[in-house]
Parts: structure tokens; C-alpha cells; sequence
């Protein structure tokens, strides 16, 4: 945890009152030298406070959308090809489409930068992505590893065969419950039967069989450049136990619980189960010598829902293995909300600084004191985080929320995510589920549950639970803003007087 002063010198309190007029700057300038395009409004709003009325910035996402599943229009790419330089927050935060429209569409002697990417060069901190999310099933995505000459490259995965008793539909559900359809066997096998992914990357996805009994399913790797060229890297097949009854191969490795994912390496072609063990440590297990089980307490029913008519007739029997997080959640092996802790907020302004600096050598002086005075800005800033949540009793710095957004947050300030709890997609929970969830926030004693505002519509089973155990429902922000807040100060502010607030401690 981060210390805290007994008290703030003259100079700090000065810069502490400088904070809640740091929001609100207008979103583009007549006399701006530099056009800037960016990914997330975080961003946006943070080259703004460096580059002053020098740029005029727009964000690709607006400012309280999700970074992980928006969509880029005609109108962004329009954007972006106006861009004398480009600010990502990279480490696969962005949906990959965001990042493909970016390479696509800037000049090629256009600088795009990736801020977090180089984090720990200016002074950052990276921390590992953790996700357990404790399903009672096989938790099972895709996932690409190795690299790709050529940015804005990608791995397209292409299911080709399948042997079984039944059909298999890999799908995935959005943020508003809607499918989106990768595989569907029911048609046969044909291009569309597939998905893209950039390297280094894993994405959640639902697995659907129709009936019980053992399937056997072929997926090939192509690698794709940004002008269209494909080109083969391998291909493997892998082996399903559906339903209790189904046998697995002697010799095979069974795998039926934990986090795990159909995996190609784009740089050897070779296809495998990537899986953890209970150490923490990550096993590649070929495509050959495992199994993965579906069980039968993974049975579910067609949805009555129109959008899910794929799936078969409604009430018609499935045995699922859940994508476990709902909407396009694509990202890597490193936790991309580098922001909630402020002081990688201060390593992410001095990359602006020199980037800016290096497109507009003529600015430098402007973007040196517009950098050092908000650097001041963040520093005061950090303290009164760690200051607001040291006052938090040592019980109660537990979180349950609905995204996997603010481990940076805990690690900084002395805290601890226990939980981020989202429905499964397509299913109402189960009485026994619902009583699960209760049993977990009365064991944790936490006193409140928080929703981010742009993500609430996730969180209706965790709305319920905390009402029913009379837990306080609370409200944290992690990629995105909205209208009552729009400006990163003010943000991570929030989050520190709504965290002291909620969980027993004080605010000044």
C-alpha cells in the first residue's frame, strides 16, 4: 500500500486545489498544430491536459463507451486518416477491430503509440491479468500466442471438420444479450466458420454441443496482413467428452474445470491446450493428449429468446460451456487498466510529453510545462488516494465488482479483489447459483458491491443478491466515463471517496 503524509506542505495544498478545475476542456481547437486521434477517452482526456490548445484530440470510443467491444464507424476511420499521430492504450485493452481500423486507415509515416506497451520505460508498473471466475465447469476460449510480422496483423482460426453425434455452435454474447455466431456445424464448414484474433491474444466464447456423446473438431490457423495475404501456419484436432456418459481416449488428459484455452502459435503453427495448474503456472498441452469434458451439470435449454434460434427449438437440450464474461472481452496475458493507479497516470503523461514533443518540436516548450504542471496535478492526486482509502478498516478492503478493471487500483492503494461477478451469458442463474453468490458476500462480510455505470446492465443477478443481503450497491469507474464524470481527476477521485464512503471510511 501506498504511504500517505500526516499533512500536505503550503505548495501541495496549492496544487490540491488545482484539481477540480482540471475538467471540461473543449475537444478541439482552431489553432491546434497537431491533430491527434485516440483510442479511449482516458487517453484522450490525458494527451489534452499535455498538449493543450497545441492538439485537438478525438476519441475513437466515445466517452462512456467500452473500450473492449466498441465498434469503430465510417466516421472514425475518417478520423484517423486527418491523424498526425495516433494514442492507444495498447496491451490489448482495445477491441481488435479499434487497432486494424487504426493501421488501416493513418499514414504510414504516422506515429501510433501504444502507451502502455513501454509503461515501465516512464516509470509505470505492469501487473499480470488474474481471472478466476470459480465456474463449476470447463472455462474454455481461443487464444493466439507467438507474433505476426507486419502491424495490424491477425490470426484467423477456421473450424474444417467435425465428428460427432450432434452440432457444435461457438458463439459469443454482447453486452446487450445478443449472439454473435463464429461456428455452426449445422451448414457445413465453409470460410465463415471462423474468427480473427491479434497475436498474443485470448478472447471468452460460448461452446454449445446438441447432443451428449464425443466430438472430434479440426480448426486450421492462417495468418492475415492488413493488404489481404493469407498464409496457412497449422492446423490440429481436438477431442470433446459431452455429457457424463461419453468416454474419453485411454492415455488422454481430461481436463473439466479451471481457465483454458484452444490455442495456435502463430510463429511454429503448432495447435494445443493452453491450460493452468494450481500453481499458477500455465501448461501447453497438445492438441492430441487432452480432452476436454462437458459435463453433465453443463446441460442447459435453448433459449425462447428469437436471436438464439441457432441453437435449435426452444426448451431443446444443450450442454454449454460459457464464455463466463459477456460481451467481446479479447486481451492478453497482462491486466491493460494500467490507469487506475495514478502513478502509471504519471508515466502515460511523460510518453505523451516526449511523443508530442517528437511530432511538434516547435510545442516542446508548451507540451514541458503543460506535462510538469499536470504531473504535479497527479502527484497531489495519488496522495489523496492513498490517503482517502488508508482510512478503509483493514476488514473491509475486500471488492466484488462486475469487471476485472481495478487490480492496479488494489495493488497501489492497499486493497483486494476478491470477486468480479457477471452473469453467465444466456442463463438465469439457478437458485442454488444465486444462493452461491449470496453465501459469498456474507462470507467475505463485504459491506457493498460496485457496478460501473457504463456496465450496469451486466450486473442484474448481483443488483438482486446485494439488495437481498441488504449490501450497499455502489458505483466504481473503470474504462470509461460518462456524464457526470468526464475527466480522469476527477474520475479516479471519485472512485476514492466512493470506495472510503462504502466500505467504513472517511472522506474529507
Amino acid at each position: 500500500m501506498r504511504g500517505h503524509p500526516r499533512g500536505l506542505t503550503a505548495a501541495l495544498l496549492v496544487t490540491a486545489a488545482l484539481l477540480s478545475g482540471c475538467g471540461g476542456l473543449e475537444e478541439s481547437r482552431s489553432d491546434a498544430e497537431l491533430n491527434v486521434s485516440t483510442t479511449t477517452a482516458v487517453v484522450a482526456d490525458l494527451v489534452r491536459r499535455v498538449g493543450g490548445d497545441r492538439v485537438d484530440v478525438t476519441s475513437i470510443v466515445p466517452r462512456d463507451g467500452d473500450p473492449h467491444s466498441y465498434e469503430p464507424s465510417p466516421g472514425d476511420a475518417t478520423g484517423v486518416t486527418r491523424a498526425d499521430i495516433v494514442f492507444g492504450n495498447g496491451l490489448l485493452l482495445e477491441e481488435p477491430g479499434i487497432m486494424k481500423m487504426v493501421h488501416s486507415n493513418a499514414g504510414e509515416s504516422v506515429p501510433k503509440i501504444e502507451l502502455g506497451e513501454r509503461l515501465e520505460e516512464y516509470g509505470g508498473t505492469v501487473l499480470e491479468l488474474e481471472e478466476d471466475l470459480g465456474l463449476d465447469v470447463l472455462w474454455l476460449g481461443w487464444a493466439v500466442e507467438g507474433e505476426v510480422t507486419g502491424a495490424g496483423s491477425q490470426v484467423r482460426t477456421t473450424a474444417t471438420k467435425l465428428e460427432g453425434p450432434g452440432e457444435l455452435r461457438v458463439y459469443l454474447t454482447d453486452t446487450l444479450g445478443r449472439p454473435q455466431v463464429y461456428v455452426d456445424s449445422s451448414d457445413g464448414f465453409g470460410e465463415s466458420d471462423s474468427f480473427t484474433l491479434p497475436p498474443e491474444a485470448h478472447t471468452h466464447v460460448n461452446w454449445a454441443f446438441s447432443a451428449p456423446g464425443t466430438y472430434r473438431l479440426t480448426v486450421e490457423g492462417q495468418t492475415e496482413t492488413l493488404d489481404g495475404q493469407r498464409t496457412k501456419i497449422g492446423s490440429g484436432t481436438f477431442t470433446f467428452t459431452v455429457g457424463d456418459a461419453a468416454e474419453a481416449p485411454a492415455g488422454a488428459e481430461v481436463l473439466d474445470g479451471g481457465h483454458a484455452d484452444v490455442a495456435l502459435d502463430a510463429e511454429t503453427g503448432k495447435v494445443y491446450v493452453r491450460a493452468g495448474d494450481e500453481s499458477g503456472e500455465t501448461r501447453r498441452i497438445a492438441a492430441g493428449d487432452v480432452v476436454l469434458d462437458v459435463p453433465d451439470r453443463a446441460r442447459e435449454t435453448v433459449p425462447e429468446e428469437k436471436p438464439y434460434a441457432f441453437l435449435g427449438a426452444p426448451g431443446d437440450e444443450l450442454w454449454v460451456l460459457p464464455q463466463a464474461v459477456i460481451g467481446k472481452h479479447v486481451h492478453g496475458d497482462l491486466d491493460p487498466h494500467t490507469w487506475e493507479d495514478v502513478a502509471n497516470a504519471e508515466a502515460y503523461v511523460r510518453r505523451i510529453e516526449a511523443e508530442l514533443t517528437e511530432a511538434d518540436p516547435r510545442g516542446r516548450a508548451v507540451y514541458q510545462k503543460n506535462a510538469a504542471a499536470y504531473l504535479r496535478t497527479l502527484g497531489a492526486l495519488d496522495q489523496e488516494v492513498a490517503r482517502t482509502l488508508a482510512t478503509v478498516p483493514e476488514e473491509n478492503r475486500e471488492l466484488v465488482t462486475t469487471h476485472d478493471a481495478f487490480g492496479y487500483l488494489a495493488k497501489a492503494y492497499g486493497m483486494k479483489v476478491v470477486g468480479f461477478v457477471v452473469p453467465v451469458p444466456n442463463q438465469e442463474p439457478s437458485a442454488a447459483e444465486v444462493e452461491q453468490l449470496g453465501d459469498t458476500i456474507r462470507d467475505k462480510r463485504v459491506p457493498a458491491v460496485f457496478l460501473e455505470p457504463n456496465l450496469a446492465a451486466r450486473a442484474d443477478v448481483l443488483r438482486r443478491v446485494a439488495e437481498d443481503e441488504r449490501v450497499a450497491i455502489c458505483t466504481l469507474y473503470g474504462d470509461s466515463f460518462d456524464d457526470r464524470i468526464h475527466d480522469y481527476v476527477s474520475m479516479m477521485r471519485h472512485n476514492a471517496r466512493e470506495l472510503a464512503k462504502c466500505l467504513g471510511g472517511t472522506t474529507r
